[in-house]
């Protein structure tokens, strides 16, 4: 791991990645599904819109910027359906979001989990890279490998692997090639989004027996093994952040409670820095950080602590206020700031308009600068 800086990713300011998709890109892809237009057509439509929301980006003073995953339609399914031994099917039930009904894709093996050298996200990743200007970096986000330890994703692995072990070194092994094979293409800045650890979070908690709490602490210790096995001995100039999410969904979420029942495995992960959630009391306190942070003296906590469910603006009074109150865990220098999350983490986006989201962003980026003077 390299030192960290404030020069270096996670920045002051930053964001986690999704953005809402404007109306010409749900035009088109309205349009493609009907079959009125066809790949290509779609794909033009695509990158003219990440072009001008990179331009956006850059114009609030952002310094690692993303598509948007405006060729995505879900913040996960997208990327877990890509790597080989893994297919897509209809589930026939919604994933249990607070208050909303969501549509029924999941994925499910069919083979041992493998590297996909041609992977559809490698594509998107080289047109950004190409339009990002010099000086900002092209931020990657995919899903984390324990995302394929949930929803019965992994129910059909024991039938390709012999052990536990054995799907979970695969697995990593194919994860650590995906990320090699991104940086080849450029890429310095990539995130791990997971909302496995709030699940856990939720399951140890509420555990009925030390027998269930003990099998969810096996599957936090199985996640800590597979993602530190596919961050392992990377480049020295690639950052490696996580984004612990608890749902996003139309502005509903999946799951409560604070980091402390996860802190003890978040503090093993060797990343360069986390996003956590902290917009509203669903998070807890920040006490949790001074576990999750007691072995990371290079590593960075971004605070999400402005939401990006909703449109109104958290006073920027109460931000700083609330990032004071967080130094008693971590130090000022190791802190930054971002929205809780991002924006449309399915094709359906928050209940709020694109104009509110860029004020939300212009917030954290105003706030940002008020607390340090480094960025």
């Amino acid at each position: 791991m390299t030192v960290s800086t404030a020069k270096k990713a996670p920045f002051r300011f930053d964001q986690v990645g999704s953005l809402l998709r404007p109306q010409a890109l749900k035009e088109a892809r309205n349009a493609f599904h009907e079959g009125k237009i066809d790949q290509a057509a779609l794909t033009k439509v695509e990158d003219e819109e990440i072009k001008k929301i990179v331009d956006k980006q850059v114009a609030l003073g952002l310094k690692a910027v993303t598509d948007g995953e405006f060729r995505r339609s879900w913040w996960h399914l997208d990327f877990l359906a890509n790597l080989k031994g893994i297919e897509t099917y209809a589930q026939h039930e919604s994933y249990k979001f607070k208050g909303a009904h969501t549509r029924d894709t999941n994925v499910r093996f069919v083979d041992k989990v493998a590297y996909n050298p041609d992977h559809p996200f490698y594509k998107a990743f080289t047109y950004l890279q190409r339009i990002v200007p010099e000086g900002v970096l092209a931020k990657q986000t995919i899903p984390s490998p324990t995302l394929y330890f949930r929803d019965h994703r992994d129910d059909q692995a024991v039938h390709f692997y012999e052990t536990r072990a054995a799907f979970l070194a695969d697995l990593a092994t194919a994860y650590r090639q995906t990320i090699l094979h991104f940086y080849e293409l450029g890429c310095r800045y990539l995130q791990l989004d997971d909302t496995t650890w709030a699940f856990l979070i939720d399951r140890i908690s509420n555990a009925k027996s030390s027998e269930e709490k003990a099998s969810y602490e096996q599957l936090a210790q199985d996640g800590v093994t597979v993602i530190n096995a596919a961050v392992k001995d990377l480049p020295e100039d690639l950052t490696i952040t996580m984004h612990i999410c608890r749902g996003n969904f139309r502005s509903t979420f999946l799951f409560s409670g604070g980091y402390g029942p996860v802190a003890s495995y978040l503090a093993q992960l060797n990343i360069d820095g986390y996003f956590l959630e902290y917009d509203n009391e669903r998070a807890g306190d920040f006490a949790p950080l001074r576990e999750i942070f007691q072995h990371g003296a290079d590593k960075k906590v971004v605070l999400g602590l402005i939401t990006s469910k909703f449109p109104e603006l958290e006073s920027e009074e109460k931000l700083q206020k609330r990032i004071e109150e967080a130094t008693a865990f971590v130090p000022l220098k190791n802190l930054c700031l971002s929205t809780q999350c991002g924006f449309a983490s399915t094709e359906e986006g928050n209940k709020l308009t694109e104009d509110q989201q860029w004020a939300k962003l212009k917030h954290v980026v105003t706030t940002a600068k008020k607390v340090w003077n480094d960025q």
